[in-house]
């Protein structure tokens, strides 16, 4: 039986590969494969003693004693408690250490640290300070690799309570949360590039039984991000409101005015949190713009120009920047920008085209049709004469947010609550088979245009 156990736990390892093992102690070659077959039925009780062994004994022998060690761990952790409990973290602790020893081509640095981090997490045996010092040290030497969201948000959270407990200063607290976010949107951009291409086969019905699990897995981990960044958003809270920001540049303006990055981020979160009337806002645009004369200082300075009445200016500045933007990504969010700012004045219309030269530059930019579905939305009681046709404006503006959920799955626990919440206020089936009005089209003679086709009942 144990031969039979032998041959087969072989055949499972060879993805990990075992031509190290020919070359140890026979016992521990035994007792490899023994844990393995065990593991691989998640029977770790069975599979702990041949495991240690192997672990102690021969730690460089196979991968595959961390890879299932971790999981046998974990378990062992999971049904004991008190000092035993302890000793099987410390073990798992010890465990993502030595991976990096005896594999260090396969184990990254910063998925070791935020194992390690989380675990103590889980069991309340870290502090704040040693989370962010351990993230922080993660960050900094291995930010490829730190992108579990949990892990980011950790980051982050621990961060913001040492600043409430005197202990980090603010501006330590924006310089992550840019960092943080900056990484979160990164991951979810890898994220929706994968998608959309996928997306396109869907709607063609083409997909093979792989993309379908692809895709799947990939509007997860978007979904996970997006959470995140909605939780780091909570947590930062009112320590990003312009009564903070305000006299936190005043006061740092002086010393950083010559960093680029520091004032780039400063006057972008001020334009973001609706700063711009302050003459600090003119102060750090200026700075930029002798910098780094961006696409990005151009809708700044747009923007300054269109609060002073100057409306051709300010046009002339958004296409400047949309002109001299030449990756398509950062344009879409140039754009995007732009759209929010004609949000703001009530130029709905002016807004939806900026809007659509995002979602044309960068077809994923799910903000971009969220957007235009809350114009839309807001945009109800000048669509139409009657109730009903007012209320038909919502099948159109719900619509698009499902177009959000679906291009940027990170957006989808915002863009679905707005859909639902359009659809709940479009025209009941009662209204549909009182008026008369199914399977018929709906137009709209506003500024929004186009039509919709009522349900059919």
């Amino acid at each position: 039986m144990k031969t039979k156990i032998y041959f087969t736990a072989m055949m499972l390892l060879g993805v990990m590969g075992v031509s190290s093992a020919l070359a140890q102690n026979p016992e521990c070659t035994t007792n490899l494969s023994i844990f393995v077959e065990h593991a691989k039925v998640k029977n770790y009780e069975a599979a702990y003693t041949p495991w240690k062994m192997v672990y102690d004994e021969c730690p460089d022998l196979n991968r595959a004693t961390f890879v299932y060690g971790e999981r046998i761990l974990k378990d062992k952790i999971k049904k004991s408690s008190g000092a035993e409990k302890d000793g099987f973290i410390s073990d798992l602790l010890g465990l993502y250490d030595n991976s990096m020893k005896y594999f260090p081509k396969k184990s990254k640095m910063a998925d070791v640290e935020i194992d390690k981090v989380l675990m103590k997490y889980d069991n309340k045996m870290i502090s704040d300070s040693e989370i962010y010092d351990a993230l922080d040290n993660a960050f900094q030497k291995d930010r490829e690799n730190f992108t579990n969201p949990k892990a980011l948000y950790l980051y982050f959270s621990s961060l913001v309570d040492l600043n409430t407990a005197g202990k980090k200063d603010l501006q330590e607290v924006f310089d992550v949360y840019d960092d943080v976010t900056e990484k979160i949107e990164e991951e979810n951009k890898k994220l929706t590039d994968k998608i959309a291409p996928l997306l396109e086969k869907e709607e063609a019905n083409t997909l093979t039984s792989k993309e379908k699990k692809r895709l799947k897995s990939y509007n997860s981990y978007s979904e996970n991000y997006g959470k995140i960044s909605g939780s780091i958003d909570t947590k930062l809270g009112q320590l990003a409101e312009c009564d903070n920001l305000i006299p936190l540049y005043q006061k740092n303006f002086e010393q950083k005015k010559g960093d680029v990055k520091w004032v780039k981020r400063a006057v972008g979160r001020m334009f973001n949190k609706e700063c711009t009337d302050d003459p600090m806002f003119q102060k750090l645009f200026e700075a930029q713009l002798a910098l780094d004369p961006s696409a990005d200082a151009y809708v700044y300075g747009g923007t300054l120009k269109q609060k002073s009445g100057d409306t051709r200016g300010a046009v002339a500045d958004f296409d400047k920047a949309l002109q001299l933007e030449t990756d398509s990504y950062k344009k879409s969010n140039i754009a995007y920008k732009v759209a929010t700012l004609y949000r703001r004045v009530g130029s709905k219309s002016t807004a939806r085209k900026y809007a659509q030269k995002a979602i044309d530059a960068n077809p994923a930019n799910g903000k971009a049709y969220l957007l235009i579905a809350n114009l839309y939305a807001s945009s109800a009681n000048a669509c139409g004469k009657t109730s009903f046709e007012k209320r038909a404006i919502y099948w159109k503006a719900a619509d698009m947010a499902r177009k959000a959920a679906r291009v940027d799955p990170s957006l989808s626990g915002r863009a679905n609550k707005s859909a639902a919440s359009y659809s709940e206020r479009a025209p009941t089936k009662e209204m549909i088979f009182t008026e008369g009005m199914a399977g018929k089209t709906v137009t709209f003679s506003c500024w929004v245009g186009g039509s919709v086709k009522v349900p059919n009942l």
